[in-house]
């Protein structure tokens, strides 16, 4: 056994809180860290460069995976495991590592960071993962885009359903991103299971595009490709800071969590793990997230002083109303996930057109009212809005349990019983979207 292998194993025994101490030297620390991370390279350059300035000899790996894709590959990795820190926004990701033992314990050293940011605990109450930034979930929008399209700004999620921004709005999945989950999660949280769906249904059908990636969004809001995207707040915020005309809002409907940051279980280079998050979390580390391509918000409440532009947490600036259940996520995660790609993401089309023959029915009624017609629409969005499962099977362990695989694009194949539940999931919206459609061209041909 090598003698940092030895070493490791004094420390496990000692627990990792140990692992490091702010007088470790370059040397001691290794000349090596590997983290897992699905933050973009304008965030973690960033940190890597100006951690191997501070530990010369120093080389940080960054290997960038989606959010779901690092969980898998910590999951698959672990019996002969070469990653340090797993570094992510979702805190029910760090739920599922934590639950199947793949995360090590770590007591910071850093002082000086409230227990909590808004009502959410930024640190893991047992101490597997910590907290470095919180971050809040709305919408970013083009000023000019929405002035040449003569559109008002959007204030709540619900404004975004209204039939004047059909075809203006872009997001990602929440199989595709953990920050678009944790958005999703929220409304649903926050509006109860029904509404909530009934909700991101009308968005979605209001939808130009669903994106591969959560940083399409951003990047389509920025070129005028769409002139509305819901994002993570720091997307907003960074592309207003790098010039480009947007401006981003909180909803009324929103939670604050903490990104987070953990050291993995059996870490090959513990101690570089434990000074990494230590620099990460120190006010050193902490001002780096005020760069005009990151613009994430602090943990450290004194950083904002060098930040007025920035809300802050701290001070209530947001208003975040829902206490955000992160086991109640983490039960259902995939299930949300699969749920959403189904019902919006790869039924996009079906149920677009179901939306806009809604909406140009309801309009030709504000012109022409008819009782019978007004029914018939009535029925349309009922129809839309139908939900295969309640929220107590969304809940059901072992039904929950059965969606252990997500799906890039529509033609990948899923097997076993969660196929057999998705294309009965699929059968029942899609029929659902074409007799509401069918319903809407009906009460139109009623009023013409």
């Amino acid at each position: 056994m090598s003698v940092r292998a030895m070493r490791w194993v004094a420390l496990a025994a000692l627990g990792l809180a140990q692992a490091w101490s702010p007088s470790l030297s370059a040397q001691e620390i290794g000349d090596k860290l590997v983290v897992v991370t699905s933050f973009p390279k304008d965030l973690t350059n960033v940190f890597k460069e100006a951690f191997e300035k501070k530990y010369p000899g120093m080389t940080v790996e960054m290997l960038k995976k989606k959010t779901t894709a690092g969980v898998k590959y910590i999951q698959e990795t672990a019996s002969n495991n070469t990653s340090d820190i797993f570094w992510a926004s979702a805190p029910d990701a760090f739920e599922v590592l934590k639950g199947d033992g793949l995360l090590a314990k770590y007591e910071v050293k850093a002082t000086g960071i409230p227990d909590k940011v808004g009502v959410f605990p930024i640190n893991d109450p047992d101490g597997y993962y910590k907290g470095f930034a919180a971050s809040g979930y709305g919408f970013m929008w083009n000023t000019r885009y929405l002035k040449a399209k003569k559109l008002p700004e959007p204030a709540e999620w619900e404004d975004l359903a209204k039939p004047v921004y059909f075809g203006h709005v872009g997001m990602s999945a929440p199989s595709r991103s953990g920050t678009t989950h944790l958005t999703v999660e929220t409304v649903l949280q926050g509006l109860g299971w029904e509404d909530g769906w009934a909700l991101w249904k009308r968005i979605g059908g209001n939808l130009k595009t669903v994106t591969e990636r959560s940083f399409g969004v951003p990047s389509g809001v920025n070129s005028g490709d769409f002139g509305i995207g819901i994002v993570i707040d720091f997307f907003g915020f960074s592309s207003k800071a790098s010039g480009y005309p947007v401006e981003f809002r909180y909803p009324s409907t929103t939670t604050l969590v903490p990104a987070n940051i953990a050291i993995v279980a059996n870490a090959p280079h513990p101690e570089a793990a434990a000074a990494f998050i230590e620099f990460v979390l120190s006010p050193e580390g902490q001002r780096l997230l005020l760069d005009p391509k990151i613009r994430r918000l602090p943990v450290r409440p004194e950083i904002y002083a060098e930040a007025p532009d920035l809300p802050n947490p701290f001070e209530g600036d947001i208003g975040a109303s829902v206490a955000f259940d992160v086991k109640k996520s983490k039960a259902r995660y995939n299930l949300v996930n699969s749920l959403f790609d189904v019902m919006i993401t790869y039924r996009l089309d079906d149920l677009q057109a179901a939306t806009k023959a809604l909406q140009d029915a309801e309009a030709a009624l504000a012109a022409k009212p008819n009782e019978e017609a007004a029914k018939l629409v009535a029925r349309g969005w009922e129809l839309v809005a139908a939900l295969p499962i309640d929220e107590a099977k969304s809940l059901d362990p072992e039904f929950a349990g059965v969606f252990k695989k997500k799906r890039k694009k529509a033609t990948d194949k899923v097997t076993g019983r969660q196929a057999e539940v998705e294309q009965e999931w699929d059968d029942f919206v899609r029929a659902n979207y074409a007799e509401a459609k069918a319903l809407a061209e009906q009460a139109l041909a009623m009023v013409r």
